[in-house]
């Protein structure tokens, strides 16, 4: 590998390259030297930029935590159009067919990452917490327009919203699930909740 050259945007590069073999390959396939082959570049441009791996790693997932935030800021804008049901399928279906389903395999095989995130969020499985906070905020801005009960579990029904959308796109191995599968589980869950018409 060259050095010397400089590489554009280096942490993007990586955490790109890290996604992929994360998908690809699975989390125990994902080291620092098959990141930076992924990526193009010598092993030593990681270490120049992070301390450890285990910074590396806890980087890529707070820096996709961050991108929840414009995925949230979206699904609270849709309320009060479309249906709930809608609405949820689309946003569940933007998160879990993305990365975050294989960073959560991530999460749960490395203990030292887990350690080093609790620093900072010390409840919850990060990604997962955040994902079930946006679909509470955006129920919440359902309830308050009426299209949601008013006496709704939020709190009861965010994490089974969530965790009902992991469990469909859990398998990496086949096709994520459709439209369909995803419309069906969202509108089981919020049997009895939603007050709109259906379409």
């Amino acid at each position: 590998m060259p050095t010397g050259v400089a590489i554009r945007d280096v942490r993007e590069q990586l955490f790109d390259a890290a996604e992929r073999v994360l998908v690809r390959d699975g989390p125990n396939a994902l080291t620092s030297r098959a990141v930076t082959t992924e990526a193009g570049c010598a092993k030593g441009v990681l270490h120049r930029h992070f301390a450890d791996f285990d910074a590396f790693l806890a980087e890529l997932v707070e820096d996709r935590i961050a991108r929840l935030d414009g995925q949230a800021a979206a699904l609270r804008d849709r309320a009060g159009t479309g249906t709930v049901a809608d609405n949820l399928t689309g946003a569940l279906t933007e998160l879990f067919g993305s990365v975050a389903v294989a960073l959560v395999g991530l999460l749960v095989s490395r203990d030292g990452l887990r350690a080093r995130l609790r620093r900072s969020r010390p409840t919850g499985i990060p990604l997962l917490a955040e994902a079930t906070a946006m679909v509470a905020s955006y129920l919440t801005a359902e309830r308050e327009l009426g299209r949601v009960a008013a006496d709704a579990d939020i709190d009861t029904l965010a994490p089974t919203l969530v965790g009902a959308g992991h469990l469909l796109f859990a398998d990496r191995k086949s096709a994520p699930p459709g439209t369909e599968a995803v419309r069906k589980s969202v509108t089981a869950v919020l049997t009895g909740v939603v007050r709109e018409p259906r379409p």
